[in-house]
This record gives C-alpha cells, structure tokens and sequence, in this order.
C-alpha cells in the first residue's frame, strides 16, 4: 500500500530554464506558473483545476560535517539505493548498519564511509547532483509516512531542508536538472482534513457500522475510472492528439480504452523546480488537485520539456510537458512498479519509456518528438515474451540503457545503445548481458563513463551495493555486508524452490518455497502461507530475515503470488479487481492446498500471514476459511473497507477505489469484503501488528478487529511498534516484530 509521489524549462526566447550554472532557472512565461518564496496564501489556479500551494521554505539544520560513525554499528546490514557523484569514485547510499535507515557516503572501492545525517529519521530516496556539489535526498520524520526533501554536501555540511518541513505536507524527490542547478521536489497537502473524532475518539458512524463520512468529492462520481485526465497539468490546452498505434496512446486515450475521469479525491501536488544554494526562488511546473502521484523523472538537456509520471496505481501516466508555455504535448500509459519510467535522448528527439500499454508485459518504448515535443511515431526497441521490463535506467551519455528485465521473479540485466534513426523510432544495438551474483536488482545508477552501480538482494545474501567498473566484472563495495553475516552462525540460508499452483478456476499462480532446515524431504512440517502487500507487489526470491526467523523454529513458509499481484502479466494484475477478489481470497485457500501435496506442509498445523494487503488477505481468509487455519499473523492489514477508505491517505484512497471498489457505488460489494462483516466466523488466535504512525493503513484498522475478536471470546492479541509508519524500518522494532511472529507461531502451530 505504499507509492511514492515526487518530479525542469524554456522561456519565451528560447534560452534554457535549467542551463545555467550556479543559479536556479527563472519561471517559464506562463500566466499559471507563479513563484512564491517563503510561506504564503494559496494563490487560484485560473483554469480552475484547482490551487497553487505556497512555495517549499528552505530550512537550515546543523551540519554533520566530517567523517562520522554510527553510535551502534550492525555487522548484517543492508546497504541499498545507490547515487554515484559524477565521477563514479563515490556513492551515496542508504545503510541501516546504524540501526535505521540512514544516509552514508563514500568511495566504491574503499571502506571508509561516513554518515552524512546522524538524525533517527528513516532515509528512502537518495540522489547525487550531476555537478557533484549536492546529495539530495528524503526522510520520514518520525519514521511516519509524510516524508521531506533534503540537501546535504558531500562532506556533511550545509544541511537543509528543501521542501516538506510545513506542517501537514509532504515532499517527494524529482530528478535534477543536467546542470545541477536545480532539483526537482513535488509538495502533496492533503485535499480534505481528517475525520473529527467524536467524545470517545472513534469517528463517526452511520447504522450498520459503515463510515458516515467518505471522502470530499465522492458523491455522484462514477469509481470505475480513475485517471487523471489527459488536460494539462497547468496553463493552456494540450496540442490536439497525434494519430499513433495502439500500442501507445496519445493525448486524450485511456488505457484499455476506457475513459479518462477526475479523480474522486486526493493531495494537491504542486512540482516545483527548487535552487538548493537558495538564491532563487523556487520555480512552479504543475500542479495538480485531487491528484494520486506526480513526480518529475526527467528533463530535457536544454530544459525545454520535462517528463512527468502521475495517476494512481493501475493507471499510470506518462506526461510530456513544454517548459516554455506549459502545453502538455504527449500522454501516454505506463508501467507501474519503478517510479523513473524514461528518459529524453540528449537531443530530446527521442523519449524512452517503460510502458505496458496495451500490452502484457512493459517493454523498452521509443518515441520520436518533432521540436515542439509532439510524437511523430512510436517503436517496441526491446521486449521479452512473458517478462517485465522492471527497471531502465541510461548512462551519463544518454546514448547507453540499461535495462533489468523480470524472469519469473529474478532479474536479468543487460545493457543496449540506443541511435535514433529516422523518423520511424530509433534502433538499438545488441544486447550485451551482465552477469549478476544476486537474484533481483532493485536499482540501477550511473557511475560515470563506462561504469554503474547496482543494488542487489538475493535469497542467501543481505541487500549490497556492487559497482561495475568498464571491461570488469561486478565488484561488491567492501562496505556492503558480508554473506557470512546474511544469518546467525551454524545456520545456513535456505534457498526458495519454485511451486507453481493452480487456482480451483484454473488460472496458473506462483510462489516461493521455504523448507526449514533438518527436515527430511517427505517429513510433513509446520507451515505458515506468508502473503504480499500490494496487491500489486510480487514475490521475489531476496533475503527476508523474518523467513528465516520462522524457518529457525522448524516451521516452512510458501510465499505466494495470488492474482493481482505484478510480474505475470497485466491480466494477472486485473484478475482480482472488483469481485475478482473474492477469487484471491480462494486463492490463498487453493495456495495452503498445493502446500500440502507438494512442498510437504502439514494440513493440520497451518498459519497465514501477511503486511498490507497480505495483512487484509490474512484477516479475510481467517473468517472466510475458518477451519483451515490453526492461527493468523496480520500486519498492517485492513479489516473494514469502510474505515480504510475513512482514514486514509486522500492519494491512496484514490488509488484504492480502482482495486477495491468505490466507497459509496460499490458500498455493499465491499461491505461483503471486509473481514470485520465476518467477524463471527473468526475460530482461531490472531496476532494483529501496527506501527503507530501509520497513515497508509492506519491502527485502527487492527484495533477494531482485535477489540470485535475479544468480545466473541476469541484470542487476538495487537502488537503496536513505536516510531513505527506502514514499513518497520527501525532494527529493534524489526527484531521485535520477528521474534514476536515467530515466538506466536511456533506456539501455535507446534505445541
């Protein structure tokens, strides 16, 4: 249930918004693209899409110059998200070796890194300028789900906040501009207050128990559609739609042909271009009311168009935009998954997209653009029948990609050079692949010429950072962690093996096996059905200590993909919309089946677990599959749509009324989903767990449950993780939460 929302210009005479070094670029010429700096009143959007927000203020924190440790250092640590410095010689990076995800930095082939932000607060996305003078990057204060933008010079000092320190706001990282001169930070304010809470602090409720206040802007609107739709973000109307295949949409279409509608309800984003030495004020791009995401992946070298990616989950856009008087030239379906969809060639002649549109699986698109950043045409440059393009990133010549494709839940990359060719789409070279000694990749970044840096997480291994010098084999940055500390000693990793059920209608799923160790291979054992949140996340064969926690008390676990998960194709994805979900919810009985007859789990000592949504799957099948259970592990899982839709984020709730159903058309549809509209069926314990600062499913979703479990009699203990939002991110809170599940299940299921 989490996404992230973040996302440069030309002016009249045709001089660059984003050239100029040192100083940040000046607004475009457009009436609708005010500047403001410092805190200030909402300024009317003209074309009535909706407001302006004030301007982020730069906030100036203490440095945390010079070489720094963390005060209590983790021998098995994660080290992951890579930005190189533009020479390649350096990292910035995310490393919990301090106990929280924190920001370090240092050089690729030496071991002496640095702390550059001692503060508790979680770490999520990091980005190197391309000038080298600045490490941008985003906390979550409070380890909750608002988070801020942040700058910090390599060395430590000069830290600031760029955006999102306003009470009630959000910020989201963008891409830098080629110069480095500005970067690029959406702020999200949420569109309608919170719920006032009655005298005994629960919010109101109509009869029947279902929430008497929905979201503004629900009533009346058809929930079937949700995107955005493909009118400009800000300023005039877009240019009329081009005639192009149906492979890629233009302005105008929907995906799957299906109508382009305003959103419900949402945060209102505004993208701004941000100066981070602070001599300019920041710049408006667009904005956006009601809106889901909105975060700018790329610019143009000469900052006349930018590449914007919003829409909630299921409906992603890509959005062309000309700088210069704020037409938005070219809208286009794209994948979900990694937030960086494409890149401009560095003449912005070409637009490189990872999209699905119209199609089953994402593939490396290439679009042609005239000079007014119109599409003239449209070519697949590179696909793979049956698997994701999950990730595309480009070196710094813009001419070199890099793409990471998904195979049946490992990854393999290889590297093409892109020449545009004519006015048909561009032509790519060969395919050179590289090897990888870890199952999945989980970001790719450029390091310089002829070099990247790639974070890879593998089943027996702790998430690393190697770097791929030019002509050379990956090489592992001494400061990731060693295998040898992936697990306790005297344990071996286990390796998942692939099952492959299939659902009682037919229709092919997937899964990982886990068998604890000692087992003989016919020894039925205890095992526990661990699900996904999402629903689209997949299951991915990555070290997960929680597995091999479980594992260490002689209890298997089978990690499904049940329909609506990513990675099998978009009609996978689609499978389990509307009332396709009461088929996931067979699925995961038809999963705990295959369990039994193959991987051998016992059927008499069976658990289900889940986050997120594999958190509302696992209350679900609780009272949907009473007798199949001996106990549940629920994590930040939603129990009651009614309540969910109620409490949480106006971009997710959004985003939700495509998965789920809408909240008013589809009332009785979810009313007939929530776990809590069953409550009387539930027969086994459940251990519910929450962080206390979630806002993307937020504690009550738990709390009521365990509260209506009590009152029948049953045994349901809550578990809630301080400084803890929707992902536990803190090693004590996560130590915690591991031992707890663990100690709940092997009392359960082997006493």
């Amino acid at each position: 249930m989490t996404d992230g929302r973040v996302t440069h210009g030309t002016d009249g005479t045709g001089a660059t918004a984003v050239e100029r070094p040192r100083t940040a670029p000046t607004a475009p010429t457009a009436p609708t693209a005010p500047t403001a700096q410092g805190p200030g009143p909402a300024a009317p959007d003209p074309d009535g899409r909706g407001r302006t927000h004030a301007a982020p203020v730069r906030v100036p924190l203490p440095d945390a110059s010079g070489p720094r440790d963390a005060t209590t250092r983790l021998t098995a640590h994660g080290c992951w998200y890579p930005s190189a410095d533009p020479t390649g010689a350096h990292t910035a990076f995310i490393c919990d070796r301090g106990g929280v995800p924190q920001l370090w930095a240092g050089p690729v082939d030496g071991g002496e890194v640095r702390l550059l932000d001692s503060e508790p607060d979680p770490v999520r996305e990091v980005s190197w300028s391309p000038d080298g003078r600045w490490i941008a990057y985003t906390t979550s204060p409070g380890g909750g789900e608002h988070s801020r933008v942040l700058c910090v010079r390599p060395d430590g000092s000069d830290r600031h906040i760029l955006a999102g320190a306003e009470p009630g706001t959000s910020a989201y990282l963008g891409c830098w501009a080629h110069d480095g001169s500005a970067v690029a930070v959406t702020v999200a304010v949420p569109a309608a207050p919170p719920a006032s809470p009655d005298a005994t602090g629960e919010a109101p409720a109509e009869p029947g128990g279902y929430a008497g206040r929905l979201p503004a802007g629900w009533s009346g609107r058809d929930g079937d559609a949700v995107l955005l739709g493909a009118a400009p973000l800000t300023g005039p109307a877009p240019a009329p739609a081009l005639p192009v295949p149906s492979a890629v949409t233009a302005s105008g279409e929907a995906r799957h042909g299906r109508t382009a509608a305003a959103a419900g309800f949402g945060d209102g984003l505004s993208a701004y271009l941000i100066d981070p030495d602070g001599v300019s004020a920041p710049v408006l791009l667009a904005a956006e009311t009601d809106a889901a995401t909105l975060r700018v992946c790329d610019l143009s070298r000469d900052g006349g168009l930018a590449l914007l990616r919003r829409g909630p989950r299921g409906r992603r856009e890509a959005v062309v935009l000309r700088t210069g008087d704020l037409v938005t030239t070219y809208t286009v379906p794209v994948a979900d998954g990694d937030v960086w969809i494409g890149r401009f060639s560095p003449r912005a002649d070409t637009l490189w997209l990872r999209s699905d549109a119209h199609r089953e699986f994402a593939a490396l698109i290439a679009v042609p653009l005239d000079r007014r950043g119109r599409p003239t045409g449209w070519s697949v440059a590179a696909e793979r029948e049956g698997s994701d393009l999950e990730l595309l990133a480009f070196a710094h010549d813009g001419r070199t990609a890099v793409l990471a494709w998904n195979v049946r839940g490992a990854s393999e990359v290889e590297v093409l050079d892109t020449h545009p060719s004519g006015p048909a789409g561009a032509a790519v070279g060969p395919p050179r692949p590289v090897p990888l000694p870890h199952e999945v990749v989980t970001r790719i970044a450029d390091a310089g010429t002829g070099r990247l840096v790639l974070a890879l997480s593998g089943s027996q291994r702790r998430p690393g950072v190697w770097w791929l010098p030019e002509g050379v084999g990956l090489v592992r940055t001494p400061w990731s962690s060693r295998d040898r500390d992936a697990v306790p000693p005297g344990r071996p990793p286990v390796r998942p093996v692939p099952l492959r059920p299939t659902a009682r209608d037919g229709l092919p799923l997937h899964g990982w096996y886990y068998r604890a160790p000692g087992r003989g291979p016919g020894e039925p054992a205890p095992c526990v059905i661990h699900l996904h949140g999402g629903p689209e996340e997949q299951e991915r064969p990555v070290f997960n200590p929680l597995y091999h926690e479980i594992l260490g008390r002689g209890i298997d676990v089978f990690a499904p993909d049940v329909r609506g998960s990513s990675g099998h194709g978009r009609s996978f994805v689609d499978a389990d919309l509307g009332r396709g979900r009461f088929a996931a919810l067979d699925d995961v009985a038809d999963c705990a089946a295959h369990a039994v007859l193959a991987g051998p789990a016992d059927p008499s000592r069976l658990a289900v677990m889940g986050r997120s949504y594999g958190g509302y799957l696992t209350f679900a099948s609780l009272v949907r599959h009473p007798e199949l259970f001996r106990t549940g592990v629920a994590v930040c899982g939603m129990s009651d749509f009614a309540t969910f839709f109620e409490g949480t984020e106006p971009w997710i709730a959004q985003s939700a009324a495509h998965k789920y159903g809408h909240p008013e058309r589809d009332r009785e549809l979810l009313r007939s989903l929530s776990p809590m509209s069953r409550i009387d069926a539930l027969r086994v314990p459940v251990l519910a767990v929450h962080g206390e600062h979630d806002t993307n499913v937020p504690p009550r979703e738990s709390e009521q449950f365990v509260r209506a479990a009590r009152e029948r009699g049953r045994t349901a203990e809550l578990l809630t993780l301080r400084d803890e939002g929707h992902e536990f991110l803190r090693a004590d809170n996560r130590r915690l939460f591991r031992r707890a599940a663990a100690d709940w299940l092997e009392r359960h299921l082997t006493a």
